[in-house]
């Protein structure tokens, strides 16, 4: 599985942004889909995820700011930001996620960078 995220810059505090982040190769059988974000100094941290099905999943950080979608036939994610803050700096990284025979594979796009500043 390959991702490529698109999205992601400078932005005011109160401002947008909409992340993407596009799945190619063997795609078949990813159970999930989402965004990690990683600030300088800090651990890497869920933000929200998309299932197959549709179930979504947030941090409660990002909980009525955020919101995830999934475009099936373009096997892409959006991340939609709304009223960024400082704290939502960091570099954002999409997963896909698949299970095979009760194990977990993981894969990464490469990180983009989202800076909140004035």
């Amino acid at each position: 599985v390959q991702l490529q995220a698109y999205g992601g810059g400078l932005v005011q505090p109160g401002g947008s942004l909409r992340l993407s982040c596009a799945a190619s190769g063997s795609i078949f059988g990813i159970s999930s889909m989402g965004w990690y974000r990683q600030a300088p100094g800090e651990q890497r941290e869920l933000v929200a995820n998309i299932s197959s099905a549709g179930g979504t999943n947030y941090a409660d950080s990002v909980k009525g700011r955020f919101t995830i979608s999934g475009d099936n036939p373009k096997n892409t994610v959006y991340l939609q930001m709304d009223d960024l803050k400082p704290e939502d700096t960091a570099v954002y990284y999409c997963y896909a996620r698949k299970w095979y025979l009760g194990d977990r594979y993981d894969y990464w796009g490469q990180g983009t960078q989202v800076t909140v500043s004035s």
